[in-house]
């Protein structure tokens, strides 16, 4: 057989699969309808996996694993036609057009905010970008603005996820899994440390210095300049600024941010003292309630997935097939679990978009554990 002859029967065979694909899609309606209307999940996934397993018998042992990539697609496909056929409403996706519809245009200038630190940390700083006016209640650490904003003692609060230089705040991540909250904006901040005294101090007094443990991370070429220096882990960049002003000690030093030094009534003994010139802090602003603002371009979920190969490459794929660019993939150990993780995911995807909202309810009629974060703009 010659090369025209074996794509002539390639073209041949597309024809037929292609009018099969047809027709079985046309099933598929027919069989969403009925599970419609007898409250049945669109998602099956037994039926998947009988279908899988025989077909997998019918081409053999070479072939087994491209079939199960073809028909797993397929499922995806059909599964997707179905959603759309019945067009009915879903939990997420009710949620979401509540608050396309009853978000107001123009994100709120002042309100309660909570947030980890004290005064000069640069949570404040992120919240002093989000809100013109925020009244902000400050707190120990991490877990207490995710209780604060839960409780409704706080309508929003700002915390760091991700830095350019030092990675994910695993904290909050790990927090994430276990609070009801969702996203509504999101606050790129330039980080820039410094290293602060009291006044008469020199940089070859100094014994200790404090910090918050990412910062002092950020610093690691600086401090390792100095000899003989012990470094503490503090609460936050700014608290250390605090304790050093607070001490008797004129020893001592703190890796926080140039404003920390007027506030406290330090000096600097050195500035830009972070390793990557190019530093920033990606911070995000939660709700107890779903709010969508316009211009919210990016949205973020969280799901855990099966352990086994392919799983998260059929996600993935999903958001590709859409034209979804994902910007953030971050996976987390879940606790009390054998090798189950759960993933964060990051997108650029515009939530008023029926293919987006229809995948979100995919997902969530798929998956037993997903989250649908929010949607939301990121100032910069």
């Amino acid at each position: 057989m010659d090369l025209k002859e074996a794509r002539t029967r390639i073209d041949s065979i597309d024809d037929q699969l292609t009018r099969l694909f047809a027709e079985r899609m046309g099933i598929a309606r027919e069989i969403a309808a009925y599970k419609s209307a007898n409250k049945l999940p669109v998602f099956d996934r037994e039926r998947e996996r009988a279908v899988l397993n025989r077909v997998e018998d019918k081409v053999g042992p070479e072939l087994e694993s491209y079939a199960n990539v073809l028909y797993t697609t397929l499922f995806d496909v059909t599964r997707s036609y179905e959603y759309r056929s019945l067009a009915t409403g879903s939990k997420i996706g009710d949620a979401i057009r509540d608050a396309l519809r009853n978000t107001p245009d123009v994100f709120p200038s002042r309100s309660v905010v909570a947030c980890q630190g004290v005064e000069g940390s640069y949570s404040q700083s992120a919240c002093d970008r989000i809100f013109n006016m925020p009244s902000i209640m400050y707190f120990d650490n991490f877990r207490s603005v995710f209780q604060a904003v839960e409780s409704g003692l706080c309508r929003y609060g700002v915390l760091p996820i991700e830095n350019s230089t030092a990675g994910s705040v695993n904290e909050v991540y790990d927090l994430m899994k276990k609070h009801k909250f969702y996203i509504v904006r999101g606050a790129k901040i330039k980080v820039e440390h410094s290293l602060l005294a009291k006044n008469g101090t020199r940089l070859s007094n100094i014994k200790e210095i404090w910090s918050k443990d990412i910062a002092l991370e950020q610093c690691s070429e600086f401090l390792g300049q100095l000899k003989g220096v012990k470094l503490r882990v503090c609460e936050n960049t700014a608290t250390a600024a605090r304790m050093v002003m607070e001490s008797d000690r004129n020893d001592i030093a703190a890796v926080s941010s140039r404003n920390c030094a007027e506030l406290y009534g330090l000096k600097a003994l050195a500035d830009g003292i972070q390793n990557n010139k190019s530093n920033y802090t990606r911070f995000i602003c939660i709700s107890k309630n779903l709010e969508i603002y316009p211009g919210a371009d990016k949205t973020s979920l969280m799901f855990s997935i099966a352990h086994k190969p392919g799983s998260l490459y059929h996600v993935v794929s999903r958001f590709s097939a859409l034209g979804l660019n994902l910007t953030k993939l971050e996976s987390r150990p879940m606790p009390d679990t054998d090798f189950q993780f759960m993933f964060y995911f990051d997108l650029e995807a515009n939530i008023h978009d029926e293919k987006v909202q229809r995948l979100l309810c995919e997902f969530d009629d798929e998956f037993e554990k997903f989250t649908y974060l929010g949607s939301y703009s990121e100032i910069i």
